[in-house]
């Protein structure tokens, strides 16, 4: 399956094409400009932004399980050491 990319570079060639052989090329700007300015609303992204995003976020997630099982430990320690403490105390 074609990416979105490529989907729409193949409408684009195709569009071109047939206005091409057609007299329309003030309609070829002006269907590109109006291409261009919905695109440009619908806030897209390409593919490779999406995918660096994403190991982005899984690298932080990553980073986050091991400060919380490290805090975990920590915690645990502290307990541990403030209970001998209270037992060496009696």
């Amino acid at each position: 399956m074609n990416t979105r990319n490529e989907w729409f570079e193949d409408f684009q060639r195709n569009l071109s094409d047939l206005l091409a052989r057609s007299p329309a090329a003030d309609i070829e700007r002006n269907v590109r400009a109006l291409m261009a300015q919905t695109f440009s609303r619908l806030d897209l992204v390409t593919r490779e932004e999406f995918d660096v995003q994403k190991q982005l976020l899984e690298r932080a997630l990553a980073r986050i399980t091991a400060l919380e099982a490290r805090v975990l430990s920590l915690e645990s320690g502290d307990k541990t050491d403030t209970q001998a403490q209270q037992e060496q105390a009696d």
